[in-house]
């Protein structure tokens, strides 16, 4: 059986957010969108900055976090259509 690529953005998508710091990155974005790398940070406050890029860029190469720069700023806001149908749990 081959997989489609739904079957691999979900693979993607799963692995992305079976890790802790990347699940809370995502439930915090629900929460309130459009936020820059050091609030983010700041919230989370036990993550190392080098980790940190790691796990934004595992969730936006996923799908579920989508960035704009602003000068020097990149800001974060959930996928919420890639999340919808991935992983509607995050919405609720």
């Amino acid at each position: 059986m081959k997989e489609t690529n739904d079957q691999q953005l979900a693979v993607k998508i799963y692995k992305a957010l079976g890790e802790p710091t990347r699940l809370k990155i995502a439930l915090l974005l629900k929460e309130e969108s459009d936020q820059c790398c050091s609030a983010l940070l700041d919230k989370l406050q036990t993550v190392a900055v080098s980790t940190f890029s790691h796990h934004l860029k595992q969730l936006s190469d996923s799908g579920l976090l989508m960035s704009r720069k602003v000068e020097t700023y990149i800001y974060y806001t959930l996928n919420k259509e890639v999340a919808a149908k991935y992983a509607p749990f995050l919405l609720e």
